[in-house]
């Protein structure tokens, strides 16, 4: 789906106000916190985020921090805070959701110290500016800053920060069982979505992120009785991998359209050109021609959002250079298509296999989600901010492959949606868990002010006229 952002729907909204210094001290206040797995810091960030809501006027009652560890025994906390409504009893909560965490760094690899926020040629350098410590820093101080300004919302607005989103989730599946957060209606998750403009900052083009693939390993095991090197036989448990390897290699899942990415799949068609952007176009009107599918499978980069993917990333085998191999499995990885089942993806690499004696077995799975339904209201209230920040700015409707809290959210019956106003140049831009992760800064500088306009109109439940 695309919304076009018209600029006469943005006039309206009036001036918004610049919220000053505090979202970058924010900001420079979190990276220098290493909230990476095996430091345990994220309890520490989380008592400094609950510190700073304090002392914007939010009560005790309303901050809480939730805390578990690792298997491992690592200290984890969540953070939960609550922008009580003026009616209690009115319209169900959102929930606003982000993660504390982040992949860790090696500092001999950067330019910058990777937990110093440094601001260079125009951009923020820093360990999870981009992912996820820049949107909260955003969202967070919006908050502060409407709650100083006096503002009641319309409904509650529940900020749920979780603190393993990229090792484990743990935090994550409090939250969801959280009985402030099971109220709420809807969530909006402000670690997808997201822009993309040119480097001269033209051509702005926002993702409102709607579903996401599931990610699945799947174990292929071979197994032999061996023998002795100089005995070579016919049956030999690598012989039987390479054709299960070569199965794989073979492998297509059908192309799906539907609501999740048909808005990314049309921008393709008008963005890209060419014979892709006429492969993209034939797809949409027949997803079973196998020309324009030839000719999308050459662009990886693009052809993933049309279906599930499966792709051999481990292996292992043999047990002596002079002994036949009595073992061998490789691990294939798939990022499933939202509503197809973890069981049918199996069901198809066990046809695949065929005749090779190759077991197929779930190895490590994180359960699938569902796609969130379309609502006409949040794309509404993101397509104004959007115009007014971003002018002849575009909103599209996005299916992510990576995972994501609102994965968990989405499983436990919240429909959740990805709204973030920080835009990227790609791929320059694209080193979130890389060496040199960046955001722009004015990027960055524009998130307040979005986030101002687009919750005053979501918790008011007013439309802009």
């Amino acid at each position: 789906m695309r919304y076009p952002l018209a600029a006469a729907l943005a006039l309206s909204l009036g001036a918004m106000p610049s919220l000053g210094a505090e979202p970058d001290q924010l900001l420079r206040d979190m990276v220098a916190i290493r909230s990476a797995k095996g430091h345990g810091k994220v309890p520490q960030l989380a008592q400094m985020l609950a510190d700073h809501f304090r002392r914007a006027g939010f009560a005790d009652e309303d901050i809480r921090i939730l805390r578990t560890r690792t298997e491992d025994g690592e200290a984890l906390a969540a953070l939960i805070v609550r922008y009580r409504a003026a009616d209690p009893g009115g319209a169900r909560p959102i929930a606003l959701l982000g993660h504390m965490d982040v992949v860790d760094a090696d500092a001999t690899l950067w330019e910058t110290d990777p937990f110093t926020l440094t601001g260079r040629d125009g951009d923020w350098h820093g360990r999870g500016s981009a992912d996820n410590k820049g949107p909260i820093a955003a969202i967070a101080s919006t908050l502060m800053q409407l709650k100083r300004s006096g503002w009641v919302p319309g409904r509650d607005l529940l900020l749920a920060l979780s603190g393993d989103e990229e090792s484990g989730s743990r935090t994550t599946m409090m939250l969801t069982r959280d009985p402030w957060l099971r109220q709420a209606e809807f969530a909006i998750n402000g670690d997808t979505g997201g822009g993309e403009v040119d480097a001269d900052g033209g051509h702005p083009v926002f993702e409102l992120q709607v579903a996401e693939k599931t990610s699945v390993s799947f174990k292929l095991a071979s197994r032999n009785r061996g023998g002795h090197s100089s005995v070579p036989r016919p049956d030999n448990a690598l012989y039987e991998m390479a054709e299960a390897i070569k199965a794989m290699e073979a492998l297509r899942f059908p192309v799906r359209i539907d609501d999740a990415n048909r808005g990314m799949v049309e921008g393709l068609a008008r963005d890209r050109g060419g014979d892709l952007g006429k492969a993209f176009s034939v797809l949409l009107a027949d997803p079973t021609d196998r020309a324009a599918r030839r000719v999308v499978e050459a662009h990886p980069e693009d052809a993933h959002v049309l279906w599930t993917t499966c792709v051999p990333t481990m292996i292992s085998g043999g047990s002596a250079r002079n002994a036949l191999p009595q073992r061998v499995e490789m691990i294939v990885h798939c990022r499933i298509f939202p509503g197809d089942s973890i069981e049918a993806v199996r069901a198809a690499l066990v046809e695949a296999v065929g005749d090779a004696d190759v077991s197929v077995e779930v190895d490590a799975a994180r359960g699938s989600s569902p796609p969130s339904p379309m609502r006409e209201d949040i794309m509404a209230a993101a397509g104004r901010a959007f115009a007014k920040l971003y002018p002849g700015a575009e909103l599209r409707t996005s299916m992510s492959s990576g995972g994501s809290d609102g994965r968990c959210f989405r499983q436990a019956g919240i429909p959740t949606y990805g709204v973030n106003p920080m835009a990227q140049v790609r791929p320059a831009d694209d080193r979130a868990h890389g060496i040199g992760e960046r955001l722009r800064i004015d990027s960055f500088d524009k998130a307040p002010p979005f986030w101002e306009a687009f919750l005053r109109e979501l918790a008011a439940q007013e439309r802009v006229q």
